[in-house]
């Protein structure tokens, strides 16, 4: 069993990276083509799975030198494998929740620069008395780079033909919330300046 165990969870792990694409494909009913990569934050819980999956197998590649570790800093091994078996319990789920929540903090500051442009640290007086800073707006390319991605909702039960909800249909729309949970609507932007077509091909930005 110690040789056998070690390898069913591995095995495991590398079955479900393989079969992850598809599950995702099941889960969120988007069988379009794709060209372009997503942001990793704007898919904060595809990319905390990875990061919970990268930590699971780095707490596992640690614990394979668990007697190395021991000799070199002069631990007791005992010690050493309780904190790869605590670690490899708490340590995806930790990844996880932080990575999530730091993907969406990085969408709501995306959001903000689109809706408000970029702060130059040059405070304004109003003419009636306000002070605000003023904001360097965002040209239209990167306001598509920062706002422009999928809106994916949850998936909403439909009964069948005979009226009735199987049970993979809970399943997924239960895993459909859980993928979107709290996600982030893009900004529909209207403005003049992405909406007007200039005549011949448009010139992109100069790199600063």
């Amino acid at each position: 069993l110690a040789v056998l165990v070690p390898l069913a969870v591995i095995g495991a792990y590398l079955a479900a990276l393989a079969l992850y694409p598809f599950i995702e494909n099941w889960i969120t009913g988007d069988r379009r083509e794709h060209h372009l990569l997503d942001r990793p934050r704007n898919v904060p819980t595809r990319t905390a799975i990875g990061v919970a999956g990268i930590v699971f197998y780095g707490v596992l590649w640690g614990a394979a030198s668990a007697d190395i570790a021991a000799t070199t800093f002069s631990l007791a091994i005992e010690g050493v494998i309780l904190f790869f078996q605590i670690a490899l319990l708490t340590g995806p789920i930790a990844a996880f929740v932080l990575t999530r929540r730091i993907c969406r903090a990085l969408q709501l500051k995306d959001r903000e620069i689109v809706l408000h442009g970029f702060e130059t640290g040059r405070v304004v007086r109003l003419p009636g008395g306000e002070y605000v800073e003023a904001h360097r707006p965002v040209d239209r390319y990167e306001r598509w780079r920062l706002g422009a991605y999928d809106d994916a909702a949850p998936l909403e039960l439909h009964p069948d033909r005979r009226g009735r909800i199987g049970l993979a249909m809970r399943i997924r729309a239960v895993a459909s919330r859980f993928f979107f949970e709290d996600r982030i609507e893009p900004v529909v932007d209207t403005t003049p300046a992405l909406t007007t077509e200039t005549e011949g091909a448009p010139q992109l930005p100069s790199r600063r």
